[in-house]
């Protein structure tokens, strides 16, 4: 190294790769998601990464360590609709279901909430390491803070059941396109669904 060069340690960017603060961070985690739903969980690196958000790799193990930290902070902007459900919820027993129907369909019925939600749990679908920081998420931020307000037996049980409802509905309907579901309206499908949800969220 030539003399007065100054070193380079490993996650200390230099000044050129952050020329706007936490700017570079949010193009790093946005093109961290493109990279997932793009290439899945298993094919995304930290150069992958960087060269798409046009930073050096250092700086993404600057703000972010691992593939592990970047996946799992990348998860939160896409499922902040998701985890509003808890606040859906506390507004009372009557109608609980219906609004977590409505709410959850309006998160898959809007395109720019659905894509980049179905491209996460993609990656998770096909790599174990992705499935469980997931699972962790999903788990401590959602499913975890609605069995606690849930004054029945069984809580986590039954918080389990109303979303894997869901989710079977969003599978089917927006994954898989199986008529009639995937083409009847979004009203509809909560009017059927939601008695179930009540029935699994409050025991009656």
């Amino acid at each position: 190294m030539p003399s007065g060069t100054p070193s380079r340690r490993r996650g200390r960017p230099a000044r050129r790769d952050a020329p706007d603060g936490p700017g570079a961070r949010e193009r790093i985690l946005e093109a961290a998601r493109a990279e997932f739903a793009e290439r899945g969980y298993d094919r995304t690196s930290i150069r992958g990464v960087a060269r798409k958000a046009g930073v050096d790799p250092a700086l993404v193990h600057h703000y972010f360590g691992s593939k592990e930290r970047v996946f799992e902070t990348s998860i939160e902007k896409p499922f902040e609709p998701v985890m509003r459900v808890p606040d859906l919820l506390a507004q009372g027993r009557d109608g609980m279901g219906e609004r977590l129907a409505r709410h959850f369909l309006g998160v898959w019925e809007n395109p720019a909430t659905r894509a980049p939600v179905l491209a996460l749990m993609r990656s998770a679908l096909t790599n174990e390491t992705a499935a469980a920081l997931l699972r962790g998420f999903v788990t401590r931020r959602l499913l975890e803070r609605v069995a606690g307000d849930l004054d029945v037996p069984e809580p986590e049980l039954r918080i389990q059941l109303a979303v894997a409802q869901l989710l079977g509905v969003a599978v089917l309907r927006y994954v898989i396109k199986v008529e009639p579901l995937a083409g009847v309206d979004a009203e509809e499908v909560v009017a059927q669904v939601a008695p179930v949800l009540q029935r699994h969220l409050t025991g009656a």
